[in-house]
């Protein structure tokens, strides 16, 4: 058996581990996954296939780049039983708050919090995806990917026209107090998914150490709405928020590419 490690630049939280997870999936050769999420690191424990594993993950486009490939001696995994139970937690998590923020963020007229809540629709995706394809075929995970991917895409480009339209126009300034509370509240929620994902790694990581949380893409978009609702009340100007609507869409689009090529 061999041991490959792979360093994955664009991988900062549970989302992008999980889109790995499934992209490798069905590759016989692999007989066990460690990823390492602050170091952005990814060990595959395989017999032969290298290069089917490695084109796998540089079709994600998440900075994949092989380090080293070793021989080793380690035949027997621990097995995480409770990892069905943990995406469902994180799913409702997830899914909760998209509901929060976009209902909100129309309430308040702000694009920040629309745009952040598809961001929590996309990884409510990507959990979901893993847990309903569990078991099922290789056509039905691809079938699952596509109409996920396709949908967040569109959701997101109504989004930028949205955004488009606000800027040309004269809209009223979004209620900057509701997207600080809502964004700080969606902070909490994305470290205890963090935390409920690494605690479940091993007994090592019942502690998650505080990198764990600022690497990661969602925590940085939720507080890069803060900041827009602050400059929104100092500005007196929809602009921040808009701003920052714009940024959020885009990622939400890539991410969606990155979906949707689990459907290759």
């Amino acid at each position: 058996m061999e041991k490959t490690t792979f360093r994955i630049a664009k991988m900062d939280c549970p989302s992008e581990e999980n889109l790995i997870r499934m992209k490798l999936d069905g590759i016989s050769g692999i007989k066990n996954l460690e990823f390492d999420i602050p170091n952005r690191k990814l060990i595959v424990f395989h017999n032969g296939q290298i290069d089917q594993i490695e084109n796998s993950i540089l079709q994600l486009n998440l900075g994949g780049q092989k380090l080293t490939t070793e021989p080793t001696e380690l035949t027997e995994f621990e097995k995480n039983t409770n990892q069905k139970k943990l995406l469902w937690s994180v799913l409702a998590i997830n899914f909760t708050f998209f509901l929060i923020e976009i209902a909100t963020g129309l309430i308040s007229k702000s694009m920040g919090l629309v745009a952040d809540s598809l961001d929590m629709l996309a990884d409510s995706f990507v959990y979901g995806i893993s847990l309903f394809a569990v078991g099922g075929t290789l056509t039905r995970k691809k079938r699952i990917a596509k109409i996920a991917g396709y949908f967040q895409i569109t959701l997101a480009v109504i989004g930028l026209i949205e955004v488009l339209r606000r800027f040309l126009g004269s809209e009223n300034l979004p209620d900057f107090k509701v997207m600080i509370i809502i964004s700080i509240l969606a902070l909490i929620a994305n470290g205890i998914c963090l935390y409920l994902l690494q605690k479940s790694k091993s007994k090592e990581e019942a502690h998650m150490k505080a990198s764990m949380i600022f690497t990661s893409n969602d925590v940085i978009i939720n507080l890069g709405v803060i900041i827009a609702a602050i400059l929104v009340n100092w500005l007196n100007s929809n602009k921040p928020d808009l701003i920052i609507g714009i940024i959020v869409f885009i990622l939400v689009i890539q991410g969606a590419t990155r979906i949707l090529k689990l459907g290759k």
